[in-house]
């Protein structure tokens, strides 16, 4: 059904669902996996980014993550915490609850752009790490 978004893959630079395609539609394209981002002994931003934040859990979903962000991150330099949300809705992750997705994908389109995009403050909480010596006994 390519609802999972796992299976993400681009084709001539486009982000398809590799579950719903055959492999003879891809004859004469440019077809890049996860495997095409970075390197053999290093990882691209984006990657280098995820490992950072925890972006990550069991791996399943992650592959396709990446190749829909990084089409995002391409086309679209400006994009915003929402809009990344908005890509997001097109995969479907059960471990890490999206907000270190967010995080990390907001962090490679900062040094891109040399902005600082703002994570909305309602998220903040979910980020343990920027949190635990803050919070007060008894205090969300």
């Amino acid at each position: 059904h390519g609802v999972c978004g796992a299976c993400t893959i681009r084709i001539n630079g486009k982000a398809a669902r590799s579950c719903l395609l055959y492999a003879v539609q891809m004859s004469g394209k440019t077809v890049e996996t996860v495997e095409s981002l970075g390197s053999d002994d290093r990882l691209n931003s984006l990657q280098t980014a995820f490992q950072k934040h925890h972006a990550l859990q069991c791996g399943f979903c992650t592959p396709g993550i990446l190749m829909s962000l990084t089409q995002l991150i391409e086309e679209e330099p400006n994009a915003d915490e929402e809009r990344i949300k908005d890509i997001l809705t097109g995969h479907l992750c059960r471990c890490t609850g999206y907000e270190n997705i967010i995080s990390a994908a907001l962090e490679v389109l900062e040094k891109k752009e040399g902005k600082k995009h703002l994570i909305s403050k309602k998220n903040l909480w979910l980020n343990p790490k920027d949190n635990f010596g803050k919070l007060e006994r008894g205090k969300v």
